[in-house]
């Protein structure tokens, strides 16, 4: 698919179709004659538009056809760009304000600095403009400057500019950090050629002579304030120029090297033995790819965008002729390659950055050279430069278990693993072969790197960015890197592993418990932690291919986990945890586990609670290693419910698990929360409800309802909102006279107010009253407001006594985000007879939106169908909606044809509402 680099033209396709400077000179001397004033620039004007225009459609369709020649795309544009400045130079100097005889101050050379300077322009980059002259600016070179100006505005061109004498240069640079670096890549592009020459003589004489500390540091923190700007690991939409292995990752480390090391080309560092040969090509890999996507990017959009968001992946990824690949789409193998080139870039930078410690050039903290305590280090490695390096590389490589036993040292010691020691490490991977994996040391020390430093997130990830993991585990190497297209996951497979790893490791060390109380407490009694590193290590190893993830990665354990050195019962267990991984969070988050039935059958399927404790702290670090925002009180208030319960149930037994017990226990409860109710109150209260309701509500909503029921009166709307900061969101109660449909407009009241539902039950009172309590979330997933509450009570008053009509007022406001229109979620309907006693579960998997879930209920209701509770999972820009329903006579839906009905509805309901959505 990549084109090789190797005999290239210097230009994506010839010069005189990128602009012919003979002709367009002609056609300009045409255009101006006879003209006069300020129509000679309109002129001018006219005559370079067609050419710039003729000059991009040719570099555009030239990069159309060779969509990885990133470097002739930009040269293309820089010399297009290069004439046209030349041109309105030439028009500005020999037909707007002639000067035959210019004087010694009326000299003046235009030059390019920054990207510009530097040759490598997209296509919608910003020309940067330096008007250098000898002394104070006269009104001849006023003129010529502002002519000069006004022509390339008129031509669309984004122009920086600035003028300065070379003194103000030298100045200015050496009190701007961000002056200096335009200039330390400034190009001569038109005018006089020898003030350019005096600007670079004085510029290495007075600003580029030093040992240039400053500059790095400046340079560094720069970066590392991008980097926190953006997001420091390789985020799933990530920003070309200024993420973290972005160009401009690349463009600091040339600047560096350019300032130190006085080189003209990033080849010419292989010479100074900072890279090596292959450094070098991953180098210029690096910056090929980057620059072909970033040059896609701009053409794709008009404009210079720089972030790679979601919808635009699907299109560069086409417009870069990716295809779809081994059950995975284009855009999923495209941004494969993007993270493994901004990975390699991050690699460089480090290699890099040690090499100027080596030499001294960049400054250590200065609390490192204070209190630092330098380690023992065992035979065989030394310190240097407070980093891990190898005595005797001979003598390292003739036991290729050493290989992996510098990550154990670097992790007993603390420190850090050399650049040189990582170039060995890389340049023999095929050390690593099936002899040495099968090693009975080679097992102990990959399996003490996990569990035996407390810091496993550390040795996997340097392990992972050298090549290391994936050639001890082979199985691994599919997943470095991958993508997984949706808005769920904030990183790739491999990095999400390892932040799974990272959590697990907290949790060990007791930092979060009191974040997470039942997975700190299970640790604490003690578990086969062998089994859950690996099946953590191992959970989503089986990702990217045809077959069902979980299902292909239990096989891959079944090879895996004995290579790693589990015996025969660890390994079945560890099997066991990949297989059902998803099967906690799924009970948990698509089920109402106020049900017994859920309960019951998650204990059958779990079996032991040494099993279910495994599963419990495997499911929390899956979870939290999503995303940094993905974990919340909801979630955790459902992962502990359902913990408990099984517990429970697994250790007294399953039949504690009826309906009966829990609903008089609910009762006995709510008695002794309305200890100030009258006898007789409480008795119409406690004789009012059906079972499901005493078992699917906790107290703090049954005393809710209580008061609302109070006395309550037919026509009356009774509403209760509180934050339920338990679990992150706001609870909504509603009373009043039970009708068909009730529970479509509630939801239809809350998509209006932007609320999103994370679970609603809805009950009927045997006297005609319904009781339905909802869980929303704003926008950004936390309780709504206090302040907020008023609007949302009056919109929803308003809906439900028919002053807002929820179908009419969704349609502007049901809508698909431009970014998410590239996710493909396809629907998948089904109906569960098994899952509860009494109800059907009709289990909705499909794309979220606004209005989605009122479209299902007011389909379902228009259907005669009751609904009694539903449960909504949201994962991205996916959404599982559940409703256990029953039918207009109280049964469960096993007729098929009834289902196929009931479904062919809900489909449609969903087709329409997309439609109307992405109109």
């Amino acid at each position: 698919m990549q084109e090789a680099a190797s005999e290239r033209p210097l230009l994506i396709c010839p010069s005189q179709e990128i602009f012919d400077i003979e002709a367009v000179k002609a056609d300009l001397v045409s255009a101006l004659s006879g003209t006069e004033g300020t129509a000679r620039r309109s002129a001018a004007v006219a005559v370079l538009r067609v050419a710039r225009k003729t000059g991009r459609d040719r570099i555009a369709a030239a990069f159309a056809a060779h969509p990885f020649d990133a470097r002739g795309m930009t040269r293309a544009y820089t010399y297009l760009a290069d004439c046209l400045v030349q041109q309105a130079l030439y028009v500005a100097t020999a037909h707007l304000h002639p000067n035959p005889n210019p004087t010694e101050g009326e000299r003046l050379s235009v030059i390019g600095v920054g990207g510009y300077g530097r040759g490598e322009m997209a296509p919608f980059s910003d020309v940067d403009l330096l008007f250098l002259i000898p002394y104070k600016a006269t009104a001849w070179t006023e003129s010529v400057v502002e002519s000069m100006l006004y022509i390339l505005w008129d031509l669309k061109l984004k122009v920086g500019h600035a003028t300065r004498t070379v003194q103000d240069c030298v100045r200015l640079g050496g009190e701007d950090f961000t002056i200096q670096t335009a200039l330390l890549e400034h190009r001569f592009i038109a005018g006089d050629q020898g003030l350019e020459q005096e600007l670079a003589i004085r510029l290495e004489a007075h600003l580029f002579s030093g040992s240039g500390t400053d500059f790095i540091e400046a340079k560094l923190e720069e970066r590392d304030r991008r980097h926190l700007r953006q997001g420091a690991r390789y985020v799933v939409e990530p920003n070309v120029k200024e993420g973290k292995g972005g160009l401009r990752d690349l463009h600091s480390l040339f600047w560096i090297a350019k300032y130190i090391y006085k080189v003209a080309d990033v080849a010419d560092l292989v010479e100074r033995a900072v890279f090596t040969h292959e450094e070098h090509r991953t180098f210029e890999g690096a910056e090929d790819f980057l620059w072909a996507v970033r040059g896609h990017l701009h053409l794709l959009t008009g404009r210079a965008t720089e972030q790679l968001t979601f919808d635009m992946q699907v299109q560069v990824a086409e417009a870069m002729h990716y295809q779809d690949a081994g059950g995975r789409r284009a855009v999923e193998v495209f941004m494969q390659a993007y993270f493994r080139h901004a990975t390699a870039v991050g690699d460089l930078t480090r290699i890099f950055l040690t090499g100027l410690e080596a030499e001294h050039l960049k400054a250590e903290p200065l609390l490192e050279r204070i209190f630092r305590r330098r380690p023992k280090m065992r035979d065989g490695y030394t310190l240097v430069h407070n980093r891990i390096g190898i005595v005797d590389d001979a003598a390292f490589l003739a036991d290729k278990l050493n290989i992996l036993r510098i990550y154990e040292e670097a992790l007993r010691t603390g420190t850090l693993i050399h650049p040189d020691a990582m170039r060995l490490i890389k340049a023999n991977l095929h050390l690593i072969d099936d002899d040495m994996r099968n090693t009975p040391e080679a097992q102990r020390i990959f399996l003490d790197l996990m569990l035996k430093h407390g810091n496993p997130e550390r040795a996997l990830r340097r392990m992972n960015e050298l090549g290391v993991l994936s050639a001890f585990i082979p199985e691994f190497e599919p997943i470095v890197a991958m993508m997984q297209f949706n808005m769920y996951h904030s990183y790739t497979v491999d990095e999400h592993t390892i932040q799974c790893i990272a959590n697990l490791a907290r949790i060990e060390k007791g930092e979060l418990e009191e974040e997470l109380p039942v997975a700190s407490s299970i640790l604490q009694k003690g578990v086969d932690r062998k089994v859950l590193y690996v099946a953590l290590l191992l959970h989503d190893i089986g990702k990217g291919r045809d077959e069902d993830h979980s299902i292909l990665g239990a096989k891959i354990v079944r090879k895996v986990a004995p290579r790693l050195g589990l015996k025969q019962d660890q390994v079945d267990t560890a099997e066991w945890l990949v297989r059902y991984h998803l099967l906690m969070s799924d009970m948990a988050q698509k089920r109402d586990i106020a049900d017994p039935r859920t309960v019951r059958d998650f204990a059958k399927a779990v079996q032991t609670v040494k099993r279910l404790d495994l599963l419990c702290v495997l499911t929390v670090c899956d979870i939290r290693g999503v995303g940094p925002d993905t974990w919340n009180n909801w979630k955790a208030v459902l992962i502990r419910a359902l913990y408990r319960q099984t517990e429970r149930a697994l250790e007294t037994g399953l039949e504690d698990l009826n309906r009966e017990n829990r609903g008089n226990e609910a009762k006995r409860t709510l008695r002794d929360a309305l200890d100030d109710w009258p006898r007789k109150a409480l008795q119409v209260e406690t004789g009012r409800h059906y079972e499901p309701y005493w078992q699917g509500l906790h107290v703090t909503a049954h005393k809710v309802f209580a008061d609302l029921l109070r006395d309550i009166e037919p026509d009356d709307i009774r509403i209760d909102l509180h934050p339920d900061e338990d679990r992150d969101a706001t609870r909504a109660c509603f009373v009043m006279a039970d009708h068909p449909g009730i529970f479509a407009r509630l939801a239809g009241a809350l998509a209006l107010v932007g609320a999103n539902v994370v679970d609603a039950r809805s009950y009927t009172t045997k006297d005609g009253y319904v009781t339905d309590a909802f869980w929303i979330q704003d926008a950004e997933g936390k309780p709504y407001e206090a302040s907020r509450l008023p609007r949302l009570r009056q919109m929803i008053e308003k809906t439900l006594r028919g002053e807002v009509v929820a179908r009419d007022a969704l349609k502007s406001r049901d809508k698909v985000k431009k970014r998410e229109k590239a996710f493909n979620v396809p629907t998948h309907i089904a109906f569960d007879n098994e899952g509860s006693e009494i109800y059907t579960i009709i289990e909705v998997d499909t794309r979220d939106r606004p209005g989605l879930l009122y479209d299902l209920a007011r389909t379902l209701a228009d259907s005669n169908v009751y609904i009694a509770n539903a449960v909504i999972a949201t994962y991205g820009e996916q959404v599982v909606d559940t409703f256990y329903v029953k039918d207009m006579f109280g049964l469960k839906y096993y007729s098929d044809t009834k289902q196929r009905t009931l479904e062919k509805r809900l489909r449609t309901a969903i087709a329409e509402g997309v439609e109307r959505a992405e109109k």
